[in-house]
């Protein structure tokens, strides 16, 4: 009698109750090798390919592409091969039991581009640019910082590429294989696929290009295509439901949440549930500016400096035992938004960085987050949030504080505004900032004096 194994799904590193089918590298009836690729999951922070538990032949696959998957439940039936190695039963899988709760708050524009409060961010106090360069992140919606599993670049059909590279290949109907690597070693990037799905240079089923001498003599037109089929579903209830062409969203029908959002959204519930947030707004004044200026750099300096004179407000809250703990150092979680949702890595030790260390620091984390590489470590642990969202719009915010951290800054769109100076007027360029706080945690007096030193420093010529 066949030996047949059923293979649950691991908790894949970060707490969660489930994962989402991105694409199965077998199908029912293949045999597979122990440890082969056997399904990319998507997660709230990556897209991880689960290897293979066992050597045989694939009897069932439970779920297709898009399926969410709890946690436990059956992923895949197995026909153990007996002369095939096996993994002991107590052997590890590389996978293991994440937090259910991590520190701090990370889930993570155009499909081209990742946004995030660190991307230009020069400001020059003469008459040059009128509206705000740094280019922000979306208002303080947070998500759990739980533990993440690693990407790992595998190669295939001579491809080297992340899981996460992979599935946006897929997802942009990009062929891989027609991709030019920028990557280290060959690898692609995110970017690489994101370029090429812009410019068309390696969309699936495409002809081969032609020579740039060929193209240029005899430019043609796209042959114009039949339009997108409107797809038919059925419905639970046995009626026709219409749903979204190949590759669009269904607008105007219900979508399930997955990944990034479906995270964020649970953690914004339980964030709701668990703070007495409360916002104070004001404004720095920054017509003392000398030459071009680093905006986020600047920011996150007025940050650091207010927490060292207010540490209240650069602490962690424990709302069961009503305690707190008050740190030492400065790690600022800096929320990136993406097309998928967003992120929060932090930014270590921002209290001991100068501005060129700063800018260095968040361009490597903006590019782990776009290529979904970002590892555990930097998703969690950080002691104040930053949102800095003015790139966009808005000038005053109530974003999200995620426990246990107690407060978030918000910077507006910057402006020039009319104020009174010695009895006449001027009109001085001002940022709108944004405090909000866990009431719990610190008195008003304690938000006021913190956003207090923000517009002190701030304030200053350089």
């Amino acid at each position: 009698m066949a030996d047949i194994k059923t293979f649950f799904l691991p908790d894949l590193g970060e707490g969660l109750p489930d994962a989402t089918v991105v694409e199965w590298h077998v199908k029912e009836g293949d045999t597979i090798k122990l440890d082969a690729p056997l399904v990319s999951m998507e997660t709230a922070k990556a897209v991880v390919d689960v290897p293979s538990p066992y050597s045989g032949t694939v009897k069932k696959l439970h779920g297709a592409p898009g399926d969410i998957i709890e946690t436990g439940a059956s992923l895949a039936d197995f026909e153990i091969d007996p002369n095939a190695r096996q993994r002991a039963e107590a052997e590890s899988t590389g996978h293991h039991h994440g937090p259910k709760k991590g520190v701090g708050s990370p889930a993570p524009d155009d499909a081209s581009k990742v946004v995030a409060s660190d991307d230009g961010g020069e400001i020059d106090s003469g008459e040059g640019k009128a509206d705000r360069e740094d280019e922000g992140t979306v208002v303080g919606a947070m998500v759990s910082g739980n533990a993440v599993h690693t990407e790992q670049v595998s190669s295939a059909g001579g491809v080297k590429a992340v899981p996460a590279v992979r599935a946006a290949a897929k997802k942009l109907k990009v062929d891989l294989t027609r991709v030019q690597p920028t990557g280290a070693g060959g690898v692609i990037t995110m970017s690489d696929v994101k370029n090429a799905a812009a410019n068309g240079s390696a969309a699936l089923g495409a002809a081969p290009a032609r020579p740039a001498a060929a193209q240029h003599l005899a430019p043609t037109l796209p042959e114009p295509g039949p339009a997108p089929q409107q797809r038919t579903a059925v419905s639970l209830a046995g009626k026709a439901v219409r749903t979204a062409p190949p590759g669009k969203e269904a607008i105007g029908q219900p979508e399930q949440l997955k990944g990034v959002r479906r995270n964020m959204a649970r953690v914004m519930a339980e964030a709701h549930a668990n703070v007495v947030p409360t916002t104070i707004v004001d404004d720095a004044d920054l017509h003392a500016w000398i030459g071009k200026q680093d905006i986020t750099a600047r920011l996150i300096r007025a940050i650091v400096v207010a927490c060292k004179t207010v540490p209240a407000l650069n602490a962690w809250f424990d709302g069961k035992n009503l305690s707190r703990t008050l740190h030492p150092h400065v790690d600022i979680g800096i929320a990136v938004d993406t097309e998928d949702g967003l992120f929060v890595p932090a930014l270590r030790n921002a209290d001991v960085l100068d501005g060129a260390g700063i800018r260095a620091a968040i361009k490597r984390l903006r590019s782990s987050v776009e290529d979904r590489s970002i590892p555990a470590s930097e998703l969690s642990g950080y002691t104040i949030s930053l949102s800095n969202f003015g790139m966009f719009a808005g000038r005053y915010a109530t974003p999200v504080v995620v426990p246990p951290t107690v407060a978030i800054v918000g910077a507006g769109k910057l402006s020039h505004d009319v104020v009174a100076v010695m009895g006449g007027i001027e009109v001085h360029r001002r940022m709108p900032l944004s405090l909000t706080f866990d009431h719990r945690a610190a008195t008003g007096g304690e938000a006021a004096r913190f956003l207090k030193a923000m517009i002190d420093d701030l304030g200053l010529p350089n």
